[in-house]
C-alpha cells in the first residue's frame, strides 16, 4: 500500500507537469491526429521526455525501479502511431538501460513493446475511422493495464535471476498497474479537455468569420466608400463584441462604430501614428497598451486603451487602407479577436478587389458596346444618306419613311446604358436597319425572318443579331451579281435557343482565328459567353460560294444575364 501511495505521489508531479505543458503551444499538436511530421515530432519529444522523467522520478526497489515510464511510451504510440510509439519506447528503454540493474534489459524491451502497443491501438482505430475513441480515458486506462501486465511478463521472462524477478513483480505489479493506468487516463483527460477548448475556439472563430462573411458579401460591390464601410464596420462590431471598429483608406477615416465615436468621426484625416505606420510599412500593429503603448491621438481622456491595426492590401500588396479593432481600457484583447481581425482584413481586401474587378468589367462591357455601336454607325450612315438622296427625288414619301427608320435606328443606338433587350426589341432594331438596306439594294436583296413567338420575350445582349445581319449583307450578299437571300431564324431545341443568320453568298468563311480577329463578331461572341457561359456563343460555318451561317446558342430563360 505504501508503494501505491508513493507512486501516486510521483504521478501527481507527473500530471502537474503535463497540465503546465498543456498551456504551451507545444501541447497543441498532441490534440490533433494529423499525421504530419510536425505533429509526430511533437509527440516524440513530449512523450520521450515523460518517459525519461518517469524513470528519474521512480522509486528504487531491490536493484530495480518502480516508475511511471510506461505512460509516456503508450501515450506516444496512441497519439503518434506505431513509428512514433516505437521511437518513444526505444528512447525511454535505452535511457532505462543506461541506468543499469538486473531488470535493465527487460525494462528496455518492455518499454519499446509498450510504445508499439500504443501505436498499434492507434492504427486500429484510425483504420476504422474511430479517431475520437483514441482520446477516451477509459480506453487509455485499459491499454495501460495491458501494457503493465505485458511489462511484468517480460521481466519474468528476461530478468535474471528468476526468483529475484518474481519477488520484484510480486512487489511492484499491482501498484504500477493501478498508478500507471490511472495516471495515463488522467493525462489523456487533460489532453481531451485541451482538445475540447481548441475545438470550441475554432468553432467560435469559424462561426463568427462565416457570419461576418455572409452578412458583408456584396456590400463593397458598389465601391470602397464611406457609406459601404459604415455598414461593414457595424456588422463587424456586432459580431466580434470588441469596443470599437474603424475602417480607413490611406488618408481618412471612412467608418467608426463603438466606444469613442463622439470624436473619432468619419471623413476626418487619419491622426494616429500607429495607423500611419501600418499604412506606410504594410504591417500589422498591435498596440496593447502594455508592451506597445496606446494613447488616443484626438482626445486625452478617450476610453479606448488598445488597438489592433491591420492593413488592407491589394493583389500587389499595396496598402488600400486599414481595419482597426479597439478595446477599452482595463480590457485585454482576446486571441480570438486578434486572429479574427487578421482574417477580416483578408476578407475585406478580397471584397475590395472583387468590387474593383466588377467595376472594370462593367466599364469594359460599356466600352465594347460603344465600340460596336461606333463600328456600325459611320459606314451605315454614309450608305443610308446616299440611299435617301437617291430615293428623295423619285419617291418623297418613301424617303420620308426611310428617314423615320434611320431616326429610329440611331435613337436605339444612342441608348448607351441599355445592355440587354428582349429578342422582340432586337428584331425591331433589325427591321429599322433592313428597311434602309432593302431600299438600297432594291430587288437584289430578300430577307426572311422566322422567329418562334415564344422566344420574343427572351433577353439577349444588345446588338446580338444586328451585327450578324450587317455582316451577311456587307460581306455576303452585296458581293453577288444575282439576288441575295438572308434567312433569320430562331427556335427552341432541347432547352436551348438557336438563332441563325444565313446568307446565300458564302463569301466570308472565317476560321476560328479569323473570328477572334474580327472585332464586331468577336464582341458579339464574347458578350454571349459572358452572359450565358463559356460553352455558349457564336459559331460561324461556311460553304464557299454557297452559304455562310452565323449560329448562336444559349439556354432558354436560363441563367440570369451577366452583361
Amino acid at each position: 500500500m505504501e508503494l501505491i501511495f508513493s507512486l501516486l505521489q510521483q504521478l501527481s508531479v507527473y500530471l502537474v507537469i503535463a497540465y503546465l505543458l498543456s498551456k504551451t503551444p507545444l501541447f497543441m499538436p498532441l490534440t490533433m491526429l494529423s499525421g504530419r511530421l510536425s505533429q509526430r515530432l511533437a509527440c516524440y519529444v513530449v512523450f520521450s521526455l515523460f518517459c525519461i522523467l518517469g524513470t528519474y522520478f521512480g522509486l528504487a526497489i531491490e536493484n530495480a525501479i518502480a516508475n511511471t515510464r510506461a505512460i509516456g511510451a503508450v501515450m506516444g504510440g496512441l497519439l503518434g502511431g506505431p513509428i512514433v510509439g516505437f521511437a518513444v519506447g526505444l528512447t525511454g528503454g535505452l535511457h532505462r538501460y543506461s541506468m543499469g540493474g538486473f531488470t535493465d534489459v527487460a525494462c528496455a524491451i518492455s518499454t519499446t513493446a509498450e510504445g508499439l502497443l500504443g501505436g498499434f491501438v492507434h492504427l486500429y482505430f484510425m483504420r476504422r475511422g474511430s479517431v475520437e475513441k483514441i482520446f477516451n480515458p477509459l480506453l487509455v486506462f485499459a491499454v495501460l493495464l495491458v501494457a503493465e501486465v505485458m511489462q511484468m511478463s517480460i521481466i519474468l521472462l528476461v530478468a535474471q535471476p528468476y526468483q529475484q524477478a518474481l519477488d520484484l513483480v510480486k512487489t511492484i505489479a499491482l501498484p504500477m498497474i493501478i498508478a500507471n493506468s490511472l495516471g495515463a487516463a488522467l493525462f489523456m483527460s487533460i489532453i481531451q479537455d485541451r482538445k475540447a477548448i481548441y475545438e470550441k475556439y475554432s468553432t467560435s472563430f469559424s462561426s463568427k468569420a462565416l457570419t461576418i462573411a455572409e452578412r458583408t458579401v456584396g456590400i463593397l460591390n458598389s465601391g470602397f466608400n464611406q457609406q459601404n464601410t459604415q455598414k461593414i464596420a457595424k456588422i463587424i462590431y456586432q459580431e466580434t463584441g470588441v469596443g470599437a471598429v474603424s475602417i480607413t483608406d490611406r488618408e481618412k477615416i471612412l467608418a467608426f462604430i463603438g466606444i469613442a465615436d463622439d470624436h473619432h468621426l468619419p471623413d476626418t484625416p487619419i491622426s494616429s501614428e500607429h495607423t500611419k505606420q501600418a499604412i506606410k510599412n504594410g504591417e500589422i500593429i498591435f498596440a496593447d497598451g502594455y508592451e506597445v503603448t496606446y494613447q488616443c491621438s484626438i482626445k486625452s481622456d478617450c476610453r479606448l486603451g488598445a488597438a489592433l491595426i491591420i492593413p488592407l492590401l491589394d493583389s500587389e500588396n499595396q496598402v488600400l487602407g486599414t481595419i482597426k479593432l479597439y478595446e477599452p481600457k482595463q480590457k485585454l484583447f482576446s486571441s480570438l479577436n486578434r486572429s479574427l481581425g487578421e482574417g477580416l482584413a483578408k476578407l475585406l481586401s478580397n471584397q475590395i478587389l472583387s468590387s474593383r474587378y466588377l467595376e472594370q468589367q462593367t466599364l469594359l462591357t460599356q466600352a465594347e458596346l460603344r465600340l460596336l455601336q461606333a463600328q456600325v454607325n459611320p459606314h451605315f450612315l454614309f450608305n443610308a444618306l446616299n440611299t435617301i438622296s437617291a430615293v428623295i427625288r423619285r419617291d418623297p414619301d418613301k424617303a420620308r419613311q426611310l428617314i423615320q427608320h434611320l431616326s429610329q435606328f440611331f435613337r436605339r443606338n444612342l441608348k448607351h446604358n441599355i445592355e440587354t433587350v428582349t429578342l422582340k426589341e432586337e428584331l425591331n432594331h433589325i427591321h429599322a436597319y433592313l428597311e434602309i438596306e432593302l431600299a438600297r439594294f432594291s430587288d437584289r436583296l430578300k430577307v426572311n425572318i422566322n422567329i418562334d413567338e415564344q422566344l420574343l420575350t427572351q433577353l439577349v445582349p444588345t446588338f446580338t443579331l444586328q451585327p450578324l445581319v450587317e455582316n451577311a449583307i456587307k460581306h455576303g450578299t452585296s458581293t453577288l451579281l444575282e439576288n441575295g437571300v438572308i434567312d433569320v431564324t430562331g427556335y427552341l431545341e432541347n432547352g436551348l435557343v438557336i438563332l441563325k443568320v444565313i446568307d446565300n453568298a458564302g463569301t466570308y468563311c472565317l476560321s476560328e482565328k479569323e473570328l477572334q480577329a474580327g472585332l464586331g463578331l468577336q464582341i458579339v461572341d464574347k458578350r454571349l459567353k459572358n452572359s450565358f457561359g463559356e460553352q455558349y456563343g457564336l459559331t460561324m460555318l461556311c460553304q464557299s460560294g454557297i452559304s455562310t451561317r452565323a449560329e448562336i446558342k444559349f439556354p432558354f430563360n436560363g441563367e440570369k444575364i451577366r452583361c
